[in-house]
């Protein structure tokens, strides 16, 4: 590989570019028509417009990059998160043009892409896993049926897509027929594809994860876990490396079953599998990402691994430059991400960038897609920048965020700053005994009082 096309914007497309650099690879930015200015574009070393505004107009449309990455001479594509990075119908293209696909398999893409057939897989090695239907509901009277063998709550969720859309908690039968109606909807809006699937729902649950490589050779490494849990609309907000407060045994079952799903899968290049953990010990498999996640620098921090590196080294069919055998986590991190939205009510808040001074000091890295001057639109997601701490224990990470929240100054668009001071000193989160739950449990006690 000599030149990458990084086909995403904002903060992951200059963190990908970073890491091409650092390992002495060209990149190509693309740009939508109102992004000619963004600093992707500006970092990069080429930059060509994909013409159009909305996403299905650019950074959704494989031909137009296909297009890009030949009159760029670019022989590899990295598709970072988001859009089209989970896309096996990309990956294939890709490949078709004779580039370098820097991911996983179209195959093992599409597999675990659908969340019903990566159920069967998972049950396939033994991994834990919740009751549910082994197909999509075709109608309410499969749920209803279902309910009567396993009773409620019921988790209604997209079997296709993520981030939090398509997915419905049913608590009561009265619930059902809305509740399915609305969730096929969603994912028919979302993904294009309206099929559901019906499993238990883990009430008061954390949401934890593991960072995995799988080489090329049939070798899958974990290199640590992460806690996912804080979270509103079923997105994350904050995570940390490693989950914090997991038995010897807990840890050992979340190793061993991303493992064997990604072994069995035909997995190659970055992934992460992600589990509930219920408050009684309930340990279930949920998905895998297919793909480098927005959280990947809090586990980069904790084990010194540079993961865009390893991804291209991997595409590239070269070793990993870390002993498999040897990797352990060391010290504490979080990810916050800083978004350009209403704190109270978490509604996107578009604006110019008036001011922009990040913090500084020990232990702080900061992955920003945006700076001063720089305006934020309501076409891409508005997240602003990954503020992310290093301390040598939780305690010491926390200390350091809260200095750093607190000395970030943004100006402009709204933002969720505040939140995140009102957070870090939350009972709940200080004490790690919070779940999926919490934000709204903040929310319904800061309207309460």
């Amino acid at each position: 590989m000599d030149k990458v096309l990084v086909a995403n914007r904002g903060e992951i497309a200059v963190r990908l570019m970073r890491g091409c650099h650092d390992a002495g690879l060209a990149c190509v930015a693309v740009y939508a028509d109102q992004e000619l200015e963004a600093p992707h574009v500006r970092f990069a070393d080429e930059a060509f417009a994909l013409g159009g505004t909305q996403p299905s107009d650019t950074y959704l449309a494989i031909g137009k990059l296909i297009d890009v990455a030949r009159r760029a001479g670019a022989d590899a594509v990295h598709p970072g998160y988001g859009f089209l990075a989970e896309n096996a119908d990309f990956a294939e293209a890709v490949v078709a043009a004779r580039l370098t696909w820097i991911g996983p398999p179209a195959k093992a893409i599409r597999d675990l892409g659908d969340k019903t057939v990566a159920r069967r897989l998972a049950a396939g090695v033994g991994a834990p896993l919740v009751p549910g239907l082994p197909e999509p509901a075709r109608d309410v009277s499969e749920i209803r049926s279902f309910a009567a063998d396993h009773g409620f709550p019921l988790l209604i969720k997209a079997a296709f897509g993520g981030g939090g859309r398509g997915m419905k908690v049913v608590r009561r039968p009265e619930e059902l027929d809305q509740a399915f109606e609305s969730a096929v909807r969603e994912s028919t809006a979302a993904f294009g594809r309206g099929e559901c699937f019906v499993e238990r729902y883990l009430e008061e649950a954390r949401h934890l994860e593991t960072q995995c490589l799988a080489d090329g050779t049939g070798k899958v490494v974990v290199l640590s876990t992460r806690d996912c849990s804080l979270q509103r609309r079923n997105q994350k907000l904050v995570e940390e490396a490693p989950a914090p407060f997991l038995t010897e045994e807990q840890e050992g079952r979340l190793y061993e079953a991303s493992k064997a799903i990604l072994a069995e899968a035909g997995y190659v290049n970055a992934g992460t599998c992600e589990f509930l953990l219920a408050p009684d010990g309930t340990l279930s498999f949920n998905e895998v990402n297919t793909r480098l996640q927005v959280e990947h620098p809090v586990t980069e921090l904790v084990t010194g691994i540079d993961l865009v590196e390893q991804q291209l080294r991997i595409a590239a069919g070269t070793a990993v430059s870390f002993d498999p055998d040897g990797v352990s986590a060391e010290g504490h991190a979080l990810e916050l991400r800083v978004y350009a939205e209403d704190p109270k009510r978490f509604l996107p808040g578009p604006g110019r960038i008036s001011v922009w001074e990040p913090p500084r000091g020990e232990g702080i890295r900061l992955d920003a897609g945006y700076g001063e001057g720089d305006i934020v639109t309501m076409h891409y997601d508005p997240l602003l920048a990954k503020l992310c701490v290093y301390g040598a224990d939780r305690a010491q990470a926390l200390d350091r965020a809260r200095a750093a929240v607190r000395s970030f100054r943004i100006e402009g668009p709204k933002n969720n700053l505040p939140f995140f001071v009102e957070l870090l000193d939350n009972p709940e989160f200080v004490a790690g005994s919070y779940d999926t739950g919490l934000v709204n449990r903040m929310r319904a006690s800061r309207k309460s009082g």
